[in-house]
């Protein structure tokens, strides 16, 4: 991890008995405790996890909403002020490039529109570069003025999940957070020396919470704060094998496993992301053409039938003389919530629907596995009105 990248929290993990891991070039906690103590304190009370690696670009300027309208599967301009969307990027053949949420809001200050983009580190750089290389041949075709910025290096990025999170978060943000509903976001500051800060309530656990932007010099007073006020909720820090497993059991999907270049939205389950009619984007016409013809895969859950270790590129197998191969397993792990194994992977659509009994081949031996609906887990709330 010697040439791993650092994020202003670095010192703070270290400090705190963080076992760090590098994690797409950078260092990052994998636990402090254990995955289930964490998990289970972002299911019951409240967790607390450093994002900071994650990409963060700005997007501001006259034509900085048509130019994203033109590069995202979402629609931007449909977008009021305050939401927040996830969005997919996708390459000219209709693969994925990454998965990412995208916000629209105004400067507190001077009330200029901006877009904010949250991607994925492993993609920060690809992103980067393509989104370039679109906004020169936009610029060209007079479409405006746009300007881009990556502020990933400038700023940290937090993130607050759990039923406490609203209690905990309050006393730190000047503005309301009861009143921020599900991927809604708000340009705001700290109470502590009025510093600017935007906060969306959003985030990849399956449970409430927030995902909050600071300046990259406020991150380690930030996060000692939410800890001295967390003491009262038993706040946890949640490194990544935690995140991960949370993730899971809401069966949200991570780019380098359920998603690539070389899986569609649609076999992925995401094509509620992708809005079609009337608009031009990378890669939509050729999800035009993808959407007419039948899927080839799709992604599954499967709930096992025996305690056993289940992992990603174990492969998927029919219950039938020849135990024929079907798919592949994209993610594994044991769910702490369901306390059994869990896992998503593709398989032809065919052999997709809940309840279709399947085997799974760990280490050469097949075990029987269950299709079941997703999510496998969900925490039903009243603020969840997400908007379309």
């Amino acid at each position: 991890m010697a040439d791993s990248m650092q994020t202003p929290l670095y010192d703070w993990h270290v400090a705190n008995n963080a076992q760090m891991i590098d994690f797409s070039g950078w260092s990052m906690p994998l636990q402090y405790t254990s995955v289930v103590h964490e998990h289970e304190a972002v299911r019951n009370a409240v967790g607390i996890s450093d994002i900071s690696h994650m990409g963060r670009f700005i997007f501001r300027g006259s034509g900085a909403c048509a130019f994203l309208d033109s590069l995202l599967t979402c629609s931007v301009s449909a977008m009021p002020q305050g939401q927040i969307c996830y969005s997919l990027l996708t390459n000219d053949s209709g693969g994925i490039m990454d998965d990412l949420l995208i916000g629209h809001n105004t400067y507190t200050v001077t009330e200029e529109p901006f877009y904010f983009l949250f991607v994925n580190a492993r993609n920060k750089n690809k992103d980067a570069k393509f989104i370039k290389s679109k906004l020169e041949k936009f610029l060209k075709a007079g479409g405006g003025n746009t300007a881009f910025a990556d502020c990933s290096s400038k700023t940290a990025m937090i993130t607050v999940q759990g039923p406490f999170a609203v209690e905990l978060l309050q006393p730190l943000i000047r503005d309301n957070l009861a009143g921020l509903k599900y991927y809604t976001s708000k340009n705001t500051t700290l109470t502590a020396g009025e510093r600017w800060c935007f906060i969306s309530r959003t985030g990849y656990t399956g449970e409430d919470g927030f995902e909050i932007v600071i300046e990259e010099f406020l991150a380690e007073q930030f996060m000692e704060e939410l800890f001295q006020l967390g003491k009262q909720f038993n706040a946890a820090a949640v490194g990544f094998s935690a995140r991960d497993t949370l993730r899971l059991e809401a069966a949200m999907p991570l780019y380098g496993h359920e998603l690539s270049e070389l899986i569609n939205p649609f076999e992925a389950g995401l094509g509620s992301a992708v809005k079609l009619n009337g608009r031009e984007f990378s890669g939509s016409r050729a999800l035009l053409e993808i959407k007419r013809k039948p899927l080839q895969k799709v992604r599954i859950g499967l709930e096992m039938e025996r305690q056993c270790p289940v992992h990603e590129g174990y492969t998927i197998h029919l219950q039938n003389e020849t135990a024929e191969d079907i798919g592949v397993i994209t993610s594994g792990t044991y769910s702490p919530t369901l306390q059994k194994p869990i896992a998503m992977g593709y398989v032809p659509p065919e052999h997709s629907h809940t309840g279709q009994q399947l085997l799974v081949n760990i280490c050469g031996k097949m075990y029987e596995a269950a299709v079941v609906s997703l999510p496998f887990y969900s925490r039903k709330r009243s603020f969840f009105s997400k908007a379309s």
